[in-house]
């Protein structure tokens, strides 16, 4: 059923303009450079600086979960391997297809912006499911990959900022007399 997907996307919805935005889309995250740069960019800046550190400690994090376990863990082949008469749109990328990690690096920073600014999260998260949406329309990720690693996105992304309230809580009460 995940190939009819990918097959249907082909068929119906590929034409210059949306390839074009989509290879756009899937660039700026080719080695997580869009999230590295908000990272950086809002750790620069008093305001958002937690944020920012936060973004770069979930990007580690969730980068590590995908890329490194769980997709050297399950192996599986990407659909361009299974479908050889797909013409790619890019060149093909290496490495296992589950889970997406431009999917989970993109979640997983949206997450974290979502939970310290809900209006600047509403952009990340626009970027994010276009991130998402890209690698199945360039026919490099079934959606299992693409969905499953939105999850591991928001999954890690809650883990890194839980565990940074609970630090911080804990030098809060330490500080407190009492």
């Amino acid at each position: 059923m995940e190939i009819q997907i990918l097959n249907f996307i082909q068929q119906y919805l590929v034409n210059p303009v949306l390839t074009a935005v989509m290879i756009f889309f899937t660039t700026i995250v080719e080695h997580g450079e869009i999230w590295i740069l908000t990272g950086i960019i809002m750790l620069i800046t008093k305001k958002y600086r937690k944020t920012g550190l936060l973004i770069l400690i979930a990007l580690i994090v969730s980068f590590s979960c995908g890329e490194l376990l769980i997709k050297n863990f399950v192996c599986r082949p990407r659909p361009f391997l299974e479908n050889p008469d797909i013409q790619l749109l890019i060149s093909p990328p290496h490495g296992y297809s589950f889970p997406s990690s431009h999917t989970v690096v993109s979640f997983a920073s949206a997450t974290v912006i979502f939970c310290f600014n809900k209006k600047l999260s509403v952009f990340a998260y626009i970027v994010a499911a276009l991130v998402a949406f890209s690698r199945m329309y360039l026919y490099v990720h079934y959606p299992t990959d693409v969905l499953c690693g939105a999850l591991l996105g928001v999954i890690c992304a809650l883990a890194v900022v839980c565990v940074y309230k609970l630090i911080m809580r804990k030098i809060t009460m330490k500080k407190s007399p009492g």
